[in-house]
């Protein structure tokens, strides 16, 4: 029996004006009210936190930001720091998001010192790793993913399994319909746990929470969390609709 708790991240990327999140916002606080066994965690764009943390201040559902600078403070133009998350109401902060890697050529040296952060100001890191297309059918997929893990955590001292999740979403399943079978999920998702084992220990790798991530819906939510290894999911399109989010959501709730 998988005594991890499950997390349930929306990551509604760069979707939803502000006031289309406090609609969405509102939305979610009346529908999971009765939601006891997952931790929900919403991660709007950084113009929307403020205003979506004033909405669920008083629920349980939790906020992360999707990006931030390694520094403090400084004239890094369009950048947001640890700090300023943290005051506007996050308690978890997405790094190394494939988008990220990519799109903007985020580095494993960056992504390491972005994690570093997070750990230092007490935000928890969602940390990202996947391959691609290319890379899974070149048989790479452990090469890169491990070489992940162990740059994320480089110089990383974890006291505590909650201080940190690690989210596995191969990037030839983001935003694409196609999905990883519940196989190759699992399969993943143990081969991260055996990392995690090598870089701290294996009893907290054996708590540390694994999500998926990459096109997953209410039709496939089920088959991919029944997976032992497989502790929630980092849900990008289906995030956006509070009923198919609240749907996967309660889907989660009986494991």
């Amino acid at each position: 029996m998988n005594k991890r708790r499950l997390i349930i991240g929306g990551n509604w990327k760069m979707f939803k004006t502000p006031s289309e999140a406090v609609s969405a916002a509102k939305a979610l606080k009346v529908k999971l009210v009765n939601i006891e066994h997952v931790d929900v965690v919403v991660c709007p764009p950084a113009i929307d936190i403020v205003s979506v943390r004033e909405i669920l201040k008083e629920s349980s559902i939790k906020i992360a930001g999707q990006n931030m600078h390694w520094e403090n403070e400084g004239a890094y133009t369009g950048e947001v720091s640890a700090g300023m998350l943290i005051d506007s109401g996050c308690e978890y902060i997405i790094i190394g998001h494939s988008e990220r890697r990519h799109v903007f050529g985020e580095t494993d040296g960056e992504v390491n010192k972005k994690v570093l952060k997070a750990f230092a100001t007490g935000l928890k890191p969602i940390l990202c790793v996947g391959e691609t297309l290319d890379e899974r059918n070149s048989g790479h997929t452990e090469d890169v993913v491990g070489r992940q893990v162990r740059a994320g955590l480089a110089g990383v001292v974890l006291s505590s399994p909650q201080q940190l999740v690690i989210a596995y979403e191969p990037v030839w399943a983001i935003g694409t319909g196609v999905n990883a079978t519940p196989e190759q999920a699992e399969e993943a998702h143990c081969f991260i746990r055996k990392i995690v084992a090598d870089v701290f220990d294996s009893s907290l790798a054996d708590e540390i929470c694994i999500q998926y991530g990459g096109s997953v819906k209410p039709a496939n939510a089920e088959e991919l969390l029944k997976n032992k290894n497989v502790d929630g999911a980092l849900i990008g399109g289906a995030s956006l609709d509070p009923e198919d989010f609240c749907s996967i959501i309660k889907i989660a709730e009986k494991f």
